[in-house]
């Protein structure tokens, strides 16, 4: 059994606090900006002893932002039930579609698959201002611009090559005589997918799941061109609190806290299942 001094046992505590510190400070700040009005904020030197405010969370559910210029109407609580509705349907559209294809891909070779494969991957790589243009003329002809199906629809862009790449290396890793063996018992092929294959798989198809809800819910560009402001998402929203008299920094933090602790504490409730998908992701790249 290995040993580990003293002196190693010192320098590892001091090493993972110094980097916890370096990657939780910000968002220590962050939180301690969310309870200060613009001027504590601005102040010079910064101090970490101030008395706290709940105005700026006050303006945020109430919808009336306080600057020097007057009151601002804002809508950041519709705009945060946009984001949940939009990415949480996006995923569901996402995972419907992507968990069979990953399957067939995975399970059966054909002409072009891999090409086909490669090419939905690429989306996901693509700059959002690519497609932008194309979509946005597509959309107005079809009628889907400023629509709730519209945004959920151009945001597979983002979900579908995530959980294709991630549950169809799953899928890959899983022997395929074991949904034989089911097969040759009697059951269809849809009981052998549903019952033996899907299940085995949900470690990738949750971590596959979690990656695209978090990009959706941070995604910028695509709901930016394509909604009004009734249907903008949290991330197009905040743009509210760039004001005529100013950038409201509390408001800022404020909205950061409440927009980002969901999709943070989605994260460290499937930390398991998200790791376990990406490690699994890694080794089949």
């Amino acid at each position: 059994m290995e040993h580990v001094s003293l002196a190693g046992r010192i320098f590892r505590g001091v090493a993972l606090t110094l980097i916890l510190v370096f990657f939780m400070f910000p968002i220590f700040w962050i939180l301690l900006m969310s309870f200060q009005t613009n001027e504590q904020i601005l102040r010079i030197p910064p101090r970490i002893y101030f008395e706290p405010t709940l105005a700026n969370y006050e303006a945020l559910i109430s919808g009336q932002l306080r600057t020097a210029a007057g009151n601002l109407q804002i809508s950041f609580m519709r705009n945060l039930f946009n984001s949940f509705v939009l990415s949480s349907a996006a995923v569901v559209l996402a995972l419907l579609l992507g968990v069979p294809a990953a399957y067939a891909f995975a399970r059966y070779k054909f002409r072009l698959g891999e090409t086909i494969a490669f090419t939905l991957l690429s989306f996901r790589f693509a700059p959002p201002l690519l497609v932008l243009l194309p979509l946005s003329l597509y959309y107005q002809q079809l009628g889907l611009n400023d629509t709730y199906f519209g945004i959920v629809w151009v945001y597979q862009l983002i979900a579908l090559p995530l959980i294709l790449w991630i549950v169809r290396g799953y899928f890959e890793d899983m022997s395929p005589d074991i949904e034989h063996a089911y097969r040759l018992a009697g059951h269809s092929w849809r009981e052998a997918f549903t019952r033996i294959a899907v299940p085995l798989a949900g470690p990738g198809i949750a971590a596959a799941g979690l990656l695209s809800f978090i990009f959706c819910w941070n995604n910028f560009v695509f709901a930016l061109i394509l909604a009004s402001a009734d249907k903008q998402p949290v991330t197009v929203g905040a743009l509210a609190f760039v004001t005529a008299s100013g950038i409201q920094y509390g408001q800022i933090a404020a909205a950061i806290v409440l927009s980002v602790m969901p999709t943070l504490l989605l994260a460290l409730y499937a930390q398991r299942y998200l790791v376990e998908g990406l490690s699994l992701g890694a080794v089949k790249g």
